[in-house]
């Protein structure tokens, strides 16, 4: 690892070229950061081979107990240059270099209490990072986000790859259309799982992938997504500009914050070549290096599930019976009525297993195999499912004998339906559980509505709810697929038993219509 740091007292000492303090290239030369303040605002600009791919933009945050938007003076400049290869726990690569070069421009408002907020860029060969800080101040201690005014204004109406700005699911088709045109081509393309939040302005989601006209591909996403509300992105179609727009509670609120903090990263990869933005390791060298001393019980699987029938309506379904008043942990399920149509049941999933062990499949996902699917999307419940009652027709002991010598794997699924609340408080038995029966992963679920009923998906309580579950698994060795929950920053390099997460478009909407591959 290789660190060179040039500051403020270089520019002092006549060492360091002023402009350097405004300027920034990334290792290879591609890549130039111009940074300034503008009557008191900072701005950033960003080209690629001379070529224009954010425009002049301006940056700030806005709470509402101080606005932190202009007035700056800049103070201080610290630049250094980084370069290391870490290895991964796993993933398309063994090794990855993190090699970038960053400079942290420290602002104050003199007139406004000496508030000061620094602002870290990095850039790498392949694109930009960067986040504002708020140190530890007299004259600041908890905010409330208003409003992120960073804006992002392109060079001009790109070809954009897109779905619509929501707060509680990723999961609609894309849009692919001009800048100009993308409105209407989103509202065509809508197709509707029955609790999605639209958010309160024209946006789109994020990651989002661009081609300009002269061939270069621009995506913009976040990194390190932690103690924050997600970033989606406003869409001014007629001055091609985006600009920030966080992810509220639904009081109104962007997040709570507490000195010293700073937000996740803003991303912005570049290339002139689409398959360098796939290849791209830039969001998981945002993020902070995994937190397990042993990840030796960390690896990846494949597996099938018992979960595609019921989409289908060939029948089968994931509740026991067909009474809709069932209450988990209080209704005794071996005197219900079974609807004879339930497919989480012994003699069936040993036909999954089967299959697995015959085509060298790992695990078996089963759906619907425990206490309350009767009425589970009600809303109105504040206990929709037991994790550690199975039906009467699911022989949790058999099945873990019976897949463990076909050297197959159960993989458990603890749909929530969105009760992160009640969810948070069985969390322990239903880990102590699946260790006690031989269970080393889990899908989750979030489907329908949050509770608690203040929050989306995507606001910073979810964002919090979702890393206390991947930790929380891991003091139990649990690997963890989560699905409904926020898109992916980069988190699983650092908490690399956060396998996978299902924020987008699945198979499942094949049996709702199909999804229509775009190019």
């Amino acid at each position: 690892m290789r660190t060179i740091r040039t500051g403020i007292l270089g520019l002092l000492l006549g060492l360091v070229p002023l402009a350097s303090a405004q300027e920034l290239t990334s290792p290879d030369g591609n890549l130039q950061l111009h940074f300034g303040l503008d009557n008191g605002v900072p701005t950033y600009r960003l080209d690629y081979k001379g070529k224009g791919v954010i425009a002049a933009s301006r940056l700030g945050l806005e709470m509402e107990e101080a606005s932190l938007t202009d007035g700056f003076t800049q103070t201080d400049v610290q630049n250094i240059s980084f370069d290391e290869t870490w290895s991964p726990v796993w993933g398309e690569y063994s090794r990855i270099r993190n090699h970038y070069n960053e400079m942290a421009v420290t602002l104050e408002q003199k007139e406004n209490h000496n508030r000061t907020v620094l602002l870290r860029f990095r850039l790498f060969n392949d694109g930009l990072g960067f986040r504002y800080e708020l140190p530890e101040q007299k004259t600041m201690n908890y905010l409330t986000v208003k409003d992120e005014c960073t804006e992002f204004n392109l060079t001009g109406n790109h070809k954009t790859f897109c779905i619509p700005g929501d707060y509680d699911t990723n999961e609609f088709a894309y849009t692919t259309a001009p800048m100009s045109e993308i409105r209407e081509g989103m509202e065509k393309n809508l197709r509707k799982k029955g609790y999605e939040s639209r958010t309160t302005s024209f946006s789109v989601q994020t990651p989002l992938m661009m081609k300009t006209a002269d061939g270069l591909y621009i995506n913009i996403h976040e990194a390190a997504l932690v103690d924050y509300s997600a970033m989606l992105l406003n869409v001014d179609d007629k001055a091609f500009r985006l600009s920030a727009h966080l992810t509220p509670d639904k009081l109104g609120k962007k997040g709570y914050l507490q000195l010293p903090r700073h937000t996740p990263w803003r991303t912005v990869i570049v290339s002139d070549d689409a398959r360098d933005i796939l290849a791209s390791q830039l969001i998981l060298n945002l993020n902070e290096p995994c937190r397990f001393e042993d990840t030796s019980w960390i690896k990846p699987q494949k597996f099938v599930g018992v979960w595609w029938n019921m989409f289908t309506g060939a029948g089968n379904t994931w509740a026991y019976s067909d009474y809709y008043k069932a209450k988990p942990g209080v209704t005794d399920y071996t005197k219900l009525t079974p609807n004879g149509r339930h497919a989480a049941n012994t003699a069936h999933v040993k036909e999954y297993i089967d299959f697995a062990a015959e085509n060298g499949i790992d695990a078996v996902l089963v759906e619907g195999w425990n206490e309350g699917w009767e009425d589970w999307a009600s809303y109105r419940k504040d206990c929709q499912f037991l994790f550690t009652k199975p039906y009467p027709d699911f022989d949790v002991k058999e099945l873990h004998r019976y897949a463990a010598a076909k050297g197959v794997r159960i993989m458990m699924h603890h749909e929530t339906s969105a009760n992160a609340a009640d969810y948070e408080r069985q969390m322990d038995e239903a880990f102590q559980y699946m260790v006690d029966n031989g269970y080393n992963s889990v899908k989750t679920g979030y489907v329908e509505y949050v509770i608690p009923r203040s929050e989306y998906h995507s606001s910073q309580w979810m964002n919090n709810h979702y890393i206390h579950v991947v930790k929380r698994a891991a003091d139990y060795k649990i690997m963890v697929d989560s699905h409904e929950a926020v898109r992916p920053t980069g988190l699983c390099r650092t908490y690399p038993n956060w396998l996978a997460q299902e924020s987008a478009r699945g198979g499942e909407f094949e049996s709702m219509g199909g999804t229509t591959p775009t190019t």
